[in-house]
């Protein structure tokens, strides 16, 4: 329990309540119940993708392709189900199995190829946006199925089921990533990849594995975007992959691997939302959020980056390093 809930918890959950005072403080619409429920159905989407970002970048990777992943996939389900004929819930099943391929593809290319993550995905950002451009001319395709948006909007003993998502899933990455072997090999491959291979770690393995479970999380968001609005377009997703990744970099993940908390995401997901929910709330232009995301994620790379300066600088004095 205490590798669970260890300090670099605290900090991100510390920045998230600073954060909902001043929203707070900003605007009296902020602590509305239908406020927070809808703050509380927002994060959804952002804080699963962030799951497969935060687990790429503990294995030292980087995944820039999730948003365009999300507008392709939201098309591919919707020509399923409208142009097909497929049932719904085998059409969802395909989406599933289209993440693993294309997670798959960004860890073989990353890990086998030797070419940079960072390459690999901002390639796949720019070819899977146009691919769901050629899906229906381009047009989005509306009204799937009639009980879709139960998937998202439905609720369980009064709660919205995107919670019962939320725990269920990072739950689990919680569990991969503290009581399992693959956890282990995957902040060992993001600390030092070269010690990892000498300690016997299939690096590229773990590397392709890393990429495929973000993959998975992709398009179980994806699969949530289409249900909340009960359709598919190409122009979904854009800016999800910089959000995930802002998440985790929010959630005190490093992005030079090796360290981080994936429950810290989860609050790194909820700041974000929180910001962009406050800064909606003040009316402020789309251009304004954008700049101030940016310059979040600066932020919180910095921090990280002054961090491990401050951790190098000790270790030649004899100090303790903390990784």
């Amino acid at each position: 329990m205490k590798r669970i809930f260890d300090a670099q918890l605290f900090g991100p959950l510390a920045a998230m309540v600073v954060v909902a005072l001043v929203v707070a403080l900003t605007t009296d619409r902020f602590l509305d119940s239908g406020n927070l429920a809808n703050l509380a159905m927002q994060v959804s989407i952002v804080a699963i993708i962030a799951i497969g970002a935060t687990i790429v970048i503990f294995a030292g990777g980087i995944d820039l392709s999730s948003g365009s992943m999300v507008a392709l996939m939201t098309m591919v389900l919707a020509t399923l189900v409208k142009t097909f004929g497929l049932p719904l819930w085998p059409a969802l099943l395909g989406i599933l199995v289209l993440g693993v391929v294309l997670g798959a593809l960004n860890g073989v290319l990353t890990a086998w190829g030797r070419i940079p993550s960072f390459i690999v995905t901002l390639a796949g950002l720019i070819a899977y946006r146009g691919l769901a451009l050629m899906f229906n001319a381009g047009s989005p395709i509306f009204s799937l199925d009639p009980n879709f948006e139960a998937v998202f909007y439905g609720r369980l003993a009064g709660i919205p089921l995107p919670f019962f998502y939320l725990v269920a899933l990072y739950g689990g990455a919680t569990v991969m990533m503290v009581h399992t072997r693959l956890g282990r090999e995957i902040m060992a491959v993001g600390g030092n990849p070269a010690a990892a291979r000498l300690s016997g770690i299939n690096v590229q393995l773990v590397q392709t594995l890393t990429f495929t479970i973000a993959g998975v999380m992709t398009a179980l968001g994806a699969i949530l975007m289409a249900a909340r609005l009960n359709s598919g377009s190409p122009n979904y997703g854009q800016t999800l992959e910089l959000q995930a990744i802002a998440a985790a970099v929010v959630g005190g993940a490093s992005l030079t691997g090796g360290r981080g908390n994936i429950l810290s995401t989860l609050v790194g997901s909820l700041t974000i939302v929180i910001v962009q929910n406050g800064l909606n709330l003040n009316a402020a232009p789309s251009a304004v959020q954008n700049v101030i995301l940016g310059l979040i994620i600066l932020l919180a790379v910095g921090v990280d980056m002054w961090r491990a300066e401050i951790v190098r600088i000790l270790s030649r004095g004899g100090g303790t390093p903390v990784r």
